[in-house]
């Protein structure tokens, strides 16, 4: 099926026109005797007249005929060729089909053109698939012979859609002529939205230059997808420059705000910082003052319990040494409430340099003066999130948070049962509470106090009233353990 041939005496003749283009009627080609001398300007075959039962007239090769480009091409092409040939020329263009370009390089489905020869535009009807590349290269050639071009398609999804100036048509009922699905857009709200138009409407604006070619900046509310390429006016894309002027002021006010607010906050922080300093400094220096004292009184029960019975100090020893080139040992002030249930590990000098294994639960007051500012070592990276998670909820906690590292302490003995409080441990209310502490395997009996004794400071006392443990400060009462024989029935 064709909608051109090329008549022996008149020339080119077209289908589609009610004169065929020579001011001849249809009936001078069709059915006539002999039959008219019409041959394809393709391949040079022979061609006759046909009219479809819908009344629709194209030419047709006579039998014999060899593979032709123009015989191949699909009824829905050539309808979308004469449908864009009558809008061009209802847009005021003169249009004629199947135009070859100079030395056959290029072949417009459609050649519409100024009558004043102002200008020539390709309008293409791509159905068949085509790469992106393939339908650039062809767009590059019809522009080099000074031919715009525009490509339709009444495809659902043409991948190629906006890869070069392009629209999808579609057709809103049976009866109505084709319209702009995609690719016709204007700038309204800080984004593009579709305009809807007809194809005709659309060429009068293109052919007009009221609308152009276009790559959108900045988003496209659109129900199909965004295009590399859209029509708009050029009011719109002046509408989009100034807007991204604007957005781009109102980002440099942003930006200048927010440095101003990170610049005070920063300087903030820096107070803070050095208000720490002085005061973390002060909590060193008392530690260090009770640590020198208690080498002088060498009370170390409780640093030789914690040496033997809390795995890991060594490796934390070692790990404090290495990374952190410190050499230290087990503090003599073991079991003060300011390392808050931990172990100082302290230089020569008496100074602490960390502290292993603190519990997040007894860091208030000047355990958290100290605790701040030292690093802290876990016997293991799971007790080293938990003390993170504690004080991650805790009321007060350092301004860059604590300084945490891990060894990995295999667990043994009495460490396994460390006491920690959790939500599912129950705690002694009684009125009058039957304690006993638990200390280096044997049990010693105590009694509520109105302070915390050293010994409290590495463990807690259990009520055998209530088989609770006993949150409340204590002591012991006796330094003779209980004898499994002399235990009061509970």
């Amino acid at each position: 099926m064709a909608f051109r041939a090329v008549h022996a005496e008149w020339g080119t003749v077209f289908a589609h026109l009610p004169d065929l283009g020579c001011g001849r009627s249809w009936e001078a080609v069709w059915k006539t005797r002999p039959p008219a001398p019409l041959t394809c300007d393709e391949c040079r075959h022979a061609m006759y007249a046909k009219t479809s039962r819908s009344g629709l007239r194209f030419f047709a090769h006579a039998p014999g005929a060899p593979t032709c480009a123009l015989g191949l091409e699909s009824v829905a092409h050539h309808l979308l060729k004469l449908e864009l040939a009558n809008a061009a020329r209802d847009a005021g263009a003169h249009a004629e089909l199947e135009v070859p370009g100079p030395e056959g390089a290029w072949r417009a489905d459609v050649l519409a053109t100024d009558p004043a020869g102002n200008w020539k535009t390709a309008l293409e009807a791509q159905l068949a698939p085509i790469t992106g590349a393939d339908i650039t290269a062809r767009t590059e050639k019809m522009r080099a012979d000074g031919v715009t071009s525009i490509w339709f398609s009444d495809r659902p999804r043409p991948p190629w859609l906006g890869t070069v100036p392009s629209v999808r048509l579609e057709r809103p009922e049976a009866a109505e002529p084709l319209a702009v699905a995609e690719g016709l857009l204007k700038f309204a709200s800080r984004s593009w939205k579709a305009v809807p138009a007809s194809l005709t409407q659309f060429l009068t604006w293109a052919f007009a230059s009221r609308i152009v070619p276009h790559s959108p900046r900045t988003p496209t509310q659109y129900p199909q997808r965004s295009l590399a390429t859209a029509w708009t006016a050029p009011q719109y894309i002046t509408a989009e420059d100034t807007h991204l002027v604007e957005e781009e002021r109102r980002q440099r006010e942003y930006e200048t705000r927010m440095a101003a607010l990170r610049a005070a906050q920063e300087k903030k922080r820096d107070e803070i910082r050095a208000k720490n300093a002085v005061s973390r400094a002060k909590a060193l220096a008392e530690a260090t003052e009770a640590e020198q004292a208690a080498r002088a009184a060498q009370t170390g029960r409780l640093r030789e319990a914690a040496i033997r019975f809390r795995p890991g100090i060594d490796l934390a020893l070692a790990r404090l040494a290495d990374e952190h080139g410190v050499t230290a040992t087990v503090g003599f002030s073991t079991g003060d409430p300011r390392y808050a249930g931990g172990v100082p590990l302290v230089d020569e000098n008496g100074v602490t340099g960390a502290v292993f294994d603190p519990d997040p639960g007894r860091v208030r007051g000047h355990a958290f003066r100290l605790l701040a500012g030292l690093l802290l070592i876990f016997p293991s990276q799971t007790s080293q999130r938990r003390f993170e998670k504690a004080t991650k909820r805790a009321k007060h906690k350092p301004i860059d948070g604590y300084q945490t590292d891990f060894v990995d302490a295999p667990p043994s003995g009495p460490a396994r049962s460390r006491p920690r409080i959790s939500s599912s441990v129950h705690i002694c209310t009684c009125t009058t509470p039957q304690l006993v502490a638990r200390i280096q395997n044997a049990e010693y009996p105590a009694e509520p106090s109105d302070q915390m004794g050293p010994a409290a400071a590495l463990f807690r006392p259990q009520c055998r009233a209530c088989g609770g443990k006993y949150e409340k400060p204590w002591r012991r009462t006796s330094s003779t353990p209980i004898s499994r024989t002399s235990r009061p029935e509970k």
